[in-house]
């Protein structure tokens, strides 16, 4: 079977205008695949997948709104979350839209049938343009933060990716990465462990922060098996076009 695929490559407020009243503040959802049983957004940087203690409205609830306008349902609207990306964090976020398509995304993550590819700028460049991290990553959960660990300890996860260097700015690289686990920060805290902190990562290392609060994280595409049409699946974002960054490397 040939792959489906779906690009969107406007800017990153492409996709489907519908707004959303219902007292929130409007948000256009850029939407990269919609069908019955999956959505899958273009997220911005800065927006929250799901509730915390902050208290802002996150963006399960735009799209659950946007659904329900969209369609005109009635009643409450499902919508379940078989993964998640940082608030901080820009890029694809898949939605399931029934409880099938949930428990069959759930499953394909656990078991790694998912194919995941960010991009990452970095002020400094890896020492081999090309190669594999492998950590033991211990979370604190008081600071929400992870640390990168060479051996096993109590309480530590196994964390492994791949990576390779795209191109240069006069500041900045741009890393293309492949996550094999899904870790806490696993991306954040690797990069940082060899020298190479993602701009505007305060966090993990990044000598300042981005105006904006985020970080130049992307998810950029992700490729599986649909949970319910049995199809190949591929969907790639564009980065958030109106940072002059993000600009530059998307055009080379």
């Amino acid at each position: 079977m040939d792959t489906i695929r779906w690009k969107i490559w406007g800017d990153d407020w492409g996709g489907k205008k519908i707004g959303i009243p219902l007292g929130m503040q409007k948000f256009e959802p850029n939407v990269l695949f919609e069908d019955n049983h999956l959505i899958v957004i273009n997220k911005p940087a800065g927006m929250l997948v799901q509730g915390d203690r902050t208290g802002d409205i996150p963006l399960v609830e735009y799209i659950k709104a946007y659904i329900k306008d969209k369609y005109n349902k009635p009643g409450k609207v499902f919508l379940g979350i078989p993964h998640r990306i940082d608030r901080p964090t820009s890029g694809i976020l898949v939605f399931a839209r029934t409880s099938k398509a949930l428990e069959r995304m759930n499953r394909l993550f656990k078991e790694r049938e998912v194919e995941k590819t960010y991009w990452a700028v970095v002020k400094n460049c890896p020492k081999k343009k090309e190669g594999q991290l492998e950590n033991f990553l211990f979370k604190n959960q008081q600071k929400n933060k992870s640390y990168a660990l060479r051996e096993e300890k109590k309480g530590t996860k196994k964390a492994i990716l791949s990576y390779k260097w795209l191109g240069q700015s006069d500041h900045y690289h741009l890393l293309e990465v492949y996550p094999q686990t899904g870790r806490h920060h696993q991306i954040r805290v690797q990069l940082a462990a060899i020298g190479s902190p993602i701009k505007g990562d305060l966090k993990y290392g990044a000598p300042r922060s981005n105006k904006d609060a985020s970080i130049h994280l992307h998810a950029r595409k992700i490729k599986f098996i649909h949970p319910v049409q049995k199809e190949p699946l591929e969907i790639v974002a564009p980065p958030p076009m109106h940072d002059a960054v993000w600009r530059f490397f998307a055009n080379i």
